[in-house]
């Protein structure tokens, strides 16, 4: 298919488009339709036995061992309700290190003696599922031949039925490791990261006097951004189809310069996908909160409620999934990459991150006079302390080839991880570094200037959008994390990092008491050591800028640009015994991370690479060359007839072609040359050798994509795929 052709057929389903006929709630209440499709705690609670909720809720509340005995009990009455709904089939669904969803479906019936089938659901099998484990990233954990992986029940986080026109299915949150015990998934770690931190926060809580407390959790809200194309022009693009991301495209006309598209009017078309996703989103319990256009043409964003981090994590690749399947509907792809367009602003995914629980709510808000709330005090000092002494391991859990094309880029965070406070807070650690902090900046009132608009209350400090991890009020926004990974990969890093760092106020906190040290002045001595010991990560100035990048290293602190750069930062010693010492990881499960992440550079760097030489050598190259002799046939003829030509419009066009064949050449002999036998020789080599090539081809094919006839250039544009929507 033409670039034309795609063009036009995108042109009639934009015309054509007829929102959809069925409403947000199809005639029922907003709260009926929230959690409809989910096996949550109300269900629960009419469908067990008495004994048997209260057990379930103890571990799902109170984070109470799992009694194995409820689980029959359980998984009968999850079965009758998933029937009710029109299930066929049940699966696990586990989370691997590929970053995606996976999942086995089982069907519920077994057949009998007599030719008949019943449907069967055992507590075993509930608890237990053994999918094949050979074929899934493991870093060197398990050999190919070994097949054996067991996914195991999370009761934490709630079942529910997907639906499909074929049929529905139970699915079953779970965790996947191997026949050792060690994870093969992203669920594992974060459950058992979630629960260290959870301990050593409850011993600075009971400092202060809070007892007989629930076990603290980390809640995370994520901010997803996202494209929508047109899918005629996605499935004229080979490189959005494989790779996720365009790796030819001439800058368009117009980008986004006018801020125009920012909070903008959502397209009829665009709106109707998000009301379809956000009604499947309800059913299935999913808290969908915020939605608007972002700033580049043709994004936009999703942000959610917060959720136990572990829920959130589940949540968002159900996200993903519904997103992706939802706009095929509406006729049009959901992309995920971070960089799908060059020039234009990337795609994060805002991890917003908090500690607390129904008892004490978030452990990050400050008051209004945070210089007299000494127990957030406290908790911000840990945060400030755990991400200066770990920046390496923050930078390393959003490291991947797709995100090196968007930190530092437009609306993106520098590779170098500061934190930014606020004027209110960065000014009461000030006090506290040089003494004690005797006052906080206050709330303001704004006002506009006209009689009829009432007075607008004013936060005491601006917000910085270059940070890229801020505390914004209550909460702290990691915004380095990119569009298409997990959240729990980050997530892991800030439970892990906080369990050592609440580790350490607790030790310090308890040591003084009990030496009879006055608490208030132990809190003191602990503030004023911490702030001025790692107070370098505080910045709040502009983390774009290039002076950013020379302080930064005069005050020690990381700039690991690259996924290369990165990456080792998991296998440190410091590193890898941080882990060790919470039960999160072991050396070798820190190890198999680390090889991971090499391998998926190398591969998604790899597949670019072939489709660069792919689209260059058979869609751009002929019809450039077509172009090339149709401007020659031009100019002879005109030469031959003894009118004047210009032979610089050939010239215009044959020295982009030249580079072209060039730079292609290059690639191929690049794409021919031994990277060698270790994951981390294939990822260089794709750093060193492959990047630099498809960088020289793209720069000659997008060049030419400004001088070749539009009816001979075959692939759709970016003004086309931006705007055409």
């Amino acid at each position: 298919m033409s670039g034309n052709t795609a063009r036009l057929q995108a042109i009639t389903n934009v015309e054509g488009y007829v929102p959809p006929a069925v409403s947000f709630t199809d005639g029922e209440m907003p709260g009926e339709v929230f959690g409809a499709n989910v096996f949550s705690k109300a269900v629960m609670q009419k469908r067990l036995p008495k004994s048997v909720f209260k057990s379930v809720i103890a571990t799902i509340e109170h984070g109470a061992k799992l009694d194995p005995v409820v689980a029959d009990a359980v998984a009968s009455a999850m079965k009758d309700w998933a029937l009710e709904k029109g299930a066929t089939h049940y699966a696990h669904v586990f989370y691997p290190l590929t970053g995606l969803t996976a999942e086995k479906h089982d069907s519920f019936l077994e057949p009998v003696s007599d030719g008949s089938a019943l449907a069967e659901f055992a507590g075993k099998t509930l608890i237990q599922g053994e999918p094949d484990a050979s074929s899934f990233p493991s870093g060197g954990l398990r050999n190919t031949f070994e097949a054996r992986g067991y996914t195991g029940w999370d009761v934490t986080s709630p079942a529910y039925v997907l639906e499909n026109p074929n049929g529905n299915t139970l699915c079953i949150p779970t965790v996947f490791v191997s026949m050792t015990g060690e994870a093969l998934d992203h669920k594992t770690p974060l459950l058992r990261s979630q629960q260290a931190m959870g301990i050593h926060a409850k011993r600075i809580l009971a400092l202060f006097g809070h007892e007989q407390l629930d076990h603290i959790v980390s809640f995370c809200g994520p901010e997803q951004e996202y494209f929508l194309v047109d899918r005629h022009f996605f499935l004229a693009r080979p490189d959005l189809l494989n790779a996720g991301r365009t790796l030819f495209g001439a800058k368009p006309p117009k980008g986004q310069e006018f801020d125009d598209h920012y909070f903008g009017a959502i397209p009829e078309r665009v709106l109707g996908f998000m009301m379809d996703t956000e009604r499947e989103l309800f059913k299935l319990g999913i808290p969908a909160k915020t939605r608007h256009n972002e700033v580049a043409p043709g994004q936009f964003e999703v942000a959610p409620m917060f959720e136990r981090a572990n829920v959130a994590s589940d949540h968002q690749q159900l996200l993903m999934t519904t997103f992706k399947t939802i706009a095929k509907k509406h006729g049009m792809e959901c992309l995920f990459h971070e960089k799908p367009f060059d020039g234009v602003n990337g795609s994060g995914k805002h991890v917003n991150f908090s500690l607390g629980n129904n008892d004490v709510g978030s452990l990050f808000v400050p008051g209004d006079t945070p210089h007299e709330n000494a127990q957030f005090l406290v908790f911000c000092a840990a945060v400030i302390r755990a991400v200066h002494r770990n920046a390496g391991l923050l930078r390393a859990s959003v490291a991947s080839a797709t995100n090196d094309h968007r930190l530092g880029a437009n609306e993106a965070p520098p590779a170098i991880i500061s934190i930014f406070l606020g004027d209110q807070l960065a000014d009461v650690f000030e006090q506290i570094a040089k003494g004690a902090a005797t006052s906080s900046k206050s709330k303001g009132t704004m006002l506009i200037g006209v009689d009829t608009l009432p007075a607008l209350p004013t936060d005491p400090g601006d917000r910085n959008r270059t940070s890229p991890f801020a505390f914004t009020g209550n909460r702290f926004e990691f915004r380095a994390p990119g569009s298409l990974q997990t959240v729990a990969a980050p997530m892991v890093v800030l439970n892990t990092i906080m369990a050592e760092s609440l580790d350490h106020c607790a030790d310090v906190l308890e040591a003084a008491v009990a030496a009879g040290t006055d608490f208030d002045a132990a809190v003191q001595t602990l503030l004023t050591e911490i702030i001025t010991e790692h107070g370098a990560v505080v910045f709040n100035g502009d983390g774009y800028s290039d002076m950013w990048q020379t302080e930064a290293a005069a005050r020690g602190l990381p700039n690991l640009r690259t996924t290369l750069d990165a990456l080792p930062e998991l296998v440190t010693e410091p590193a890898m015994e941080l882990f060790e010492k919470y039960r999160v990881f072991n050396h070798r499960e820190m190890h198999s991370r680390y090889e991971i992440g090499l391998e998926q550079y190398a591969l998604t760097i790899g597949v670019e690479a072939r489709l660069t030489l792919e689209i260059g050598s058979t869609q751009i190259l002929p019809a450039a060359v077509r172009h090339q002799t149709e401007i020659a046939l031009n100019v002879g003829a005109l030469s031959a007839a003894g009118v004047e030509s210009d032979p610089s419009v050939l010239l215009e066009a044959t020295t982009p072609l030249t580079a072209l064949r060039a730079g292609l050449a290059e690639l191929r002999k690049a794409l021919g040359g031994e990277p060698g036998e270790s994951a981390l020789t294939a990822a260089e080599h794709a750093r060193d050798a492959l990047l630099p090539a498809m960088a020289a081809v793209r720069a000659a094919a997008d060049q030419l994509e400004g001088v070749v006839a539009d009816d001979l250039w075959p692939l759709p544009s970016y003004q086309e795929m931006l705007y055409i929507l």
